[in-house]
């Protein structure tokens, strides 16, 4: 069973792992939930650090209900877990919530050690090459979940953003998405983070002032380049606060398909960070 944390707006669900060492907050993408860390978060506690991963606003077994899904307001989720649990703490998001990790480092540089952004949604976007087939094929299916709230089009964007192999429990994981947007304001939540600008996060990149880690798939559908994407949000922070690392093989979550690279990235970065 989770712990809870009630703050404005509903109450947020997180699961602990390890009980002693330096604290790292786990926040998940859109339509997702805190088990997209299932395979991280114990590689983490087996390294000596105090792991919180967290179903962010709508999802999982947090409350459904909320008034917006901005990165703004996840951020502040955040911020308010990491004070919840004694931080300061390293804040390590994925997709939407690698934005909501940048505004809130940006937000409380005396709670945030370090960041590490999984495939980020950190800038605003635009339409890029859709004759890149990769590209065309991820960006309509997310489109169409966002505007008509389709689980078959979710699934059928899951599938291409694990390319190659899927992980071993791959069929029961996506039977457990497939019945968590089934819930009441599950799916009204994906597609109003899907609906969301990254313009909130990109604004605070320059007022980060902690290390930050942007890991990006080669092969992630959700940008034409997703190396220059990187880039871009390195590019963005404070001279000499940001490394890209680009996993090949790897889409749009690194961290699921490939955890123990990610992992090792995450832990290599973490010793600088300390050192």
């Amino acid at each position: 069973m989770p712990e809870l944390l009630t703050v404005e707006g509903g109450t947020l669900a997180y699961e602990l792992t390890g009980d002693t060492g330096p604290l790292v907050v786990l926040a998940h993408g859109i339509g997702d939930s805190r088990e997209a860390y299932r395979f991280m978060a114990p590689m983490l506690a087996e390294a000596g650090y105090r792991v919180a991963a967290v179903d962010l606003r709508g999802c999982g077994e947090s409350s459904a209900d909320w008034s917006s899904f901005s990165r703004t307001d996840i951020a502040g989720d955040l911020v308010a877990l990491v004070k919840h649990l004694g931080g300061p703490a390293v804040l390590v998001g994925h997709s939407i919530s690698g934005g909501a990790a940048t505004i809130a480092a940006a937000d409380a540089p005396e709670l945030v050690t370090a960041v590490v952004e999984l495939a980020p949604f950190t800038r605003a976007q635009s339409i890029g090459d859709l004759r890149v087939t990769r590209y065309r094929r991820g960006t309509l299916r997310l489109l169409g979940t966002a505007l008509f709230g389709s689980t078959r089009l979710w699934k059928e964007y899951l599938d291409i953003a694990y390319p190659g192999s899927k992980p071993a429990d791959w069929d029961e994981r996506l039977a457990r998405i497939e019945a968590s947007l089934r819930e009441p304001g599950r799916m009204k939540a994906l597609r109003k983070m899907g609906l969301t600008s990254p313009a909130d996060a990109g604004a605070r990149l320059g007022d980060v002032r902690c290390p930050v880690l942007v890991v990006e798939g080669a092969l992630d559908p959700d940008w034409v380049s997703p190396r220059a994407e990187g880039e871009a949000v390195v590019a963005a922070l404070p001279a000499g606060l940001g490394h890209l690392e680009v996993i090949p093989g790897a889409g749009h979550y690194p961290h699921v398909q490939f955890p123990e690279q990610v992992v090792a990235l995450t832990l290599a970065f973490l010793g600088e960070v300390s050192a």
